[in-house]
């Protein structure tokens, strides 16, 4: 069974994190303006990698930037093969752009 995590905007770290027991794993961003952000890191605390955290994290934040009505610019690898392998969140991109695959 997957643990659920509550997904924190943490508005003054200018990131969305989840708090773990022993460590928080993050997506940082930077705002390019006119609601678009950039996406620049993704980090897992190494003793909970592999357990689906990443996954769970960046799909908890592509979700509640939607909710927002914001628009991304994926910057960090992990979330760019995300995108790659879950096209569906291509609409996130601002218009014209693409995730090369």
């Amino acid at each position: 069974m997957e643990k659920r995590h509550s997904l924190i905007h943490n508005e003054e770290r200018h990131r969305y994190e989840f708090r773990l027991d022993g460590g928080v794993a993050y997506v940082e961003y930077e705002s390019a303006g006119d609601g678009i952000y950039r996406l620049t890191h993704t980090i897992v605390p190494p003793q909970f990698e592999g357990q689906g955290i990443g996954r769970r994290l960046v799909e908890a934040t592509l979700e509640a930037l939607r909710e927002r009505g914001a628009r991304i610019i994926p910057q960090c690898s992990f979330i760019i093969r995300y995108i790659q392998r879950h096209p569906e969140w291509e609409s996130l991109l601002p218009e014209g752009r693409k995730i090369e695959g």
